[in-house]
């Protein structure tokens, strides 16, 4: 789980917090909240006291708030979920395409997933027998983002189009990873600030998959709420901890460079797209819990209240790897995962973290079945993720109490113009 944070959100330009203060905004959609009940309202209570929705029929039905108005873009120049900001609701899903399933049927599996995420991030109903589960509800940031695995190039006649970035990624040993929940043909993506929101849209592409194609896996995570805290804040994870402090920013001048294929890079048809990895990491709470707030910030090497470097300062204060205490020790320890993790400790590798939390119920020792969906973005995993990975796995504080359960890598195309789907120069190339 490398230091890094999440920039902020491409779209809408607020800040979680500023949005709470935003005026609403109506004429989002057919899903606006309900703001009548018919004309005889609901009138309870010996003072006749009128509650719920008791409205008149020509009054105007109540605007969304502003959560479930902002709204993500699905055409543009990347595909969306990459840069926008962390949702308060998410699904991984992989699927593996049907024996007979080829080319023209992934193409037209590309096609069907395209236009139901273009309406749904639109606030609009599935174009194919929509459930009604979101009918209320606005765009509620939903982001839908497909990218393919590296079997998929196999089973489409595809393998000269293959990218050399999708090569396997290496072992690690703090691998234990379950063959059946890693990988897959195809990836998705979900994410919205409306649990019915993600859920509806992850419904809706299982539907579209027809015969086409059938899940593999799928995970749900989950991160704080926009507007949860009372101003924009890191998040935190399910040991407690600030994560993601030293994300690159889109605002940083070799961001696209690290994060995104360049417009003539190779192959030509993965321009302006980007590499995923996907981890299930199970955290063992049990055993961190029993350490001490100071061990447990000695483990990352940040304050556990703020987020600060043990150097001292703030959370975005440089940390001083050099600055010992009175006895001469490192205040940051050699182990630290926060000093281990630094692009300047790897070369200059960095990736764009954007995790979701996980909760998957409590097993029969009353462990909990919980800790981080990782997902990260970068130009090409072997200069990204590999090599911080690999110098995790030579003595990283943190891996006593994380264990990698599954593991994917997926080449996520750029964004689809008008009138394209995702993965059409790929697949009609």
């Amino acid at each position: 789980m490398p230091d890094q944070s999440l920039p902020k959100a491409r779209t809408p330009e607020t800040t979680p917090g500023e949005r709470e203060a935003a005026p609403a905004h109506e004429g989002i959609s057919r899903r606006r909240l309900l703001g009548t009940a018919g004309a005889t309202g609901l009138v309870l209570g010996t003072a006749g006291a009128a509650v719920g929705y008791a409205a008149a029929p020509s009054e105007a039905a109540a605007p969304l708030t502003s959560l479930g108005t902002d709204r993500a873009m699905f055409h543009g120049k990347h595909q969306p979920g990459i840069t926008d900001g962390l949702q308060a609701r998410g699904h991984v899903v992989a699927f593996d395409l049907a024996a007979g399933t080829g080319r023209k049927e992934a193409a037209a599996l590309l096609r069907r997933w395209s236009e139901t995420a273009r309406r749904l991030m639109a606030g609009e109903p599935s174009p194919h027998d929509d459930t009604d589960v979101a009918r209320d509800a606005g765009p509620s940031s939903l982001t839908v983002t497909f990218g393919f695995g590296r079997s998929f190039f196999a089973r489409t006649g595809l393998e000269k189009q293959r990218p050399t970035a999708l090569d396997p990624l290496p072992e690690f040993s703090s691998d234990r990873l379950d063959k059946n929940r890693s990988n897959g043909d195809l990836w998705v993506q979900i994410g919205a600030n409306d649990a019915l929101v993600a859920f509806h849209a992850l419904r809706a592409i299982q539907k579209d998959a027809g015969r086409a194609a059938r899940v593999r896996w799928q995970m749900n995570g989950f991160n704080r709420s926009p507007g949860a805290t009372s101003h924009p804040m890191t998040a935190r994870n399910l040991m407690g901890q600030i994560d993601g402090t030293r994300n690159p920013k889109p605002s940083e001048a070799d961001f696209d460079q690290r994060i995104f294929v360049p417009e003539k890079g190779e192959p030509a048809w993965m321009a302006n797209g980007s590499y995923a990895v996907v981890r299930r990491i199970r955290m063992l709470l049990d055993d961190w819990e029993k350490l001490s707030v100071k061990a447990q910030e000695d483990v990352i090497g940040r304050r556990k209240s703020d987020g600060a470097a043990l150097s001292g300062g703030t959370e975005t204060t440089a940390m001083d790897l050099e600055k010992t205490d009175a006895k001469g020790n490192l205040v940051v320890p050699i182990n630290a995962h926060a000093r281990i993790t630094r692009p300047d400790q790897n070369g200059g590798a960095a990736m764009l973290r954007r995790p979701f939390s996980f909760h998957d119920g409590i097993d029969a020792d009353g462990v909990p079945d919980a800790g981080l969906l990782f997902i990260c973005w970068q130009a090409d995993p072997l200069r990204g993720f590999v090599p911080v990975q690999r110098k995790l796995d030579r003595g990283d504080a943190l891996s006593t109490f994380i264990r990698h359960e599954s593991s994917g890598l997926f080449a996520v195309p750029g964004g689809a113009g008008e009138g394209e789907y995702v993965g059409q120069k790929l697949l009609e190339g």
